[in-house]
């Protein structure tokens, strides 16, 4: 990922609150047969390694466990984002001198995948990324809600995924190369959307 240094996000554990807030991951590997990517709900596990450990699932049915990767996989996390239209920069008035852009958060997560079918694993991997998803609502769904044989038979139709941690990058772009007055505009701008996402990305704008 390309990185200027204005947009260098080199905080551990601003990195890893970004990769925890995203749903959704993408496990992407080079093998063989060409580029293989499958969306993933992960969780990280920072106790493990000196970046952490990503576990999750893919349905055995998936080829992309069965090809070898050659080097490493890349995990894409793509946080909160906005369009910027150049109409809310001062700039703009001064001197016309502006283009569009667009402000975002990512992560890449690289290591090598490791894919494994224990029963006990996989029901405590699913157990922990349902938790996971499950804890915030009211009357929350458990593994153990379903019956013992039915979780078993799921669990055969699916292999785990361990993802030790090699080397994280991390990109913050939330104009900062910009002048106070044009962030303030920008913040101005995304806050006065109708877009929750677009009110969100305002509140990461630095002052």
């Amino acid at each position: 990922m390309y990185i200027p240094p204005a947009f260098r996000e080199d905080d551990l554990p601003a990195i890893h609150a970004t990769m925890r807030a995203v749903r959704l991951a993408n496990l992407v590997t080079a093998t063989a047969a060409g580029l293989l990517c499958t969306p993933l709900p992960l969780f990280l596990d920072e106790t493990e390694g000196e970046f952490g450990v990503l576990y999750g699932h893919l349905a055995r049915a998936n080829p992309q466990w069965r090809e070898p990767a050659q080097g490493e996989a890349l995990v894409l996390f793509t946080g909160p984002d906005a369009y910027v239209t150049p109409s809310w920069y001062a700039t703009k008035q001064e001197t016309g001198k502006v283009v569009p852009t667009w402000n975002y958060v990512a992560v890449h997560a690289y290591g090598t995948p490791e894919f494994f079918e224990d029963a006990d694993r996989l029901l405590a991997v699913v157990t922990r990324l349902t938790n996971l998803h499950e804890g915030a609502r009211e009357r929350a769904w458990a593994v153990d809600d379903a019956p013992p044989a039915f979780i078993a038979a799921q669990l055969r139709g699916i292999v785990g995924l361990r993802l030790p941690i090699a080397r994280l990058e991390g990109k913050r772009k939330m104009s900062q190369n910009r002048s106070e007055a044009d962030r303030a505009g920008v913040r101005a701008g995304l806050a006065a959307s109708e877009g929750e996402a677009d009110r969100h990305v305002a509140t990461l704008i630095p002052g």
